[in-house]
């Protein structure tokens, strides 16, 4: 269905049926990713799901916010990136114009406003990195 909106889903990507996703034609998945129960794309912006990229159960991607300095509070329309193998865990929220780097970790219920680098673990509420992930070989 998400295609048939304009949704680009690569090979093998799994979307878990009770996920929402706002506007599909803003949405690229990649091969093998998957978008897990319950999970929220609030994809105003484009928002792309890179090669064995994972959204856990209750994450929430939100490419949307407001500009605060002006009176009129206009709508911006932001990028988010989930690079590959990266790992979205349990009800955590990434914001607008954020890119996760390849094969990094944002921890259950974390916050990440920031950009996240790659091979890193963050957590907590703002993220923050705990540790670092040491390469591996691809399988």
């Amino acid at each position: 269905m998400l295609r048939l909106f304009g949704a680009r889903i690569g090979r093998h990507a799994h979307v878990h049926p009770s996920a929402a996703i706002a506007i599909p034609w803003n949405l690229e998945i990649a091969d093998f990713a998957t978008i897990g129960d319950g999970v929220r794309v609030y994809n105003l912006g484009p928002v792309f799901l890179g090669r064995v990229a994972t959204l856990s159960q209750g994450a929430h991607l939100c490419a949307g916010t407001h500009d605060h300095t002006r009176v009129d509070l206009p709508l911006i329309k932001a990028e988010i990136r989930i690079e590959d193998g990266a790992w979205i865990c349990a009800d955590a929220f990434v914001g607008p114009d954020v890119t996760v780097g390849s094969h990094a970790i944002v921890g259950a219920r974390a916050v990440a406003m920031r950009d996240v680098p790659a091979w890193t673990i963050v957590a907590g509420n703002p993220a923050r990195p705990i540790r670092s992930r040491e390469p591996f070989a691809a399988s």
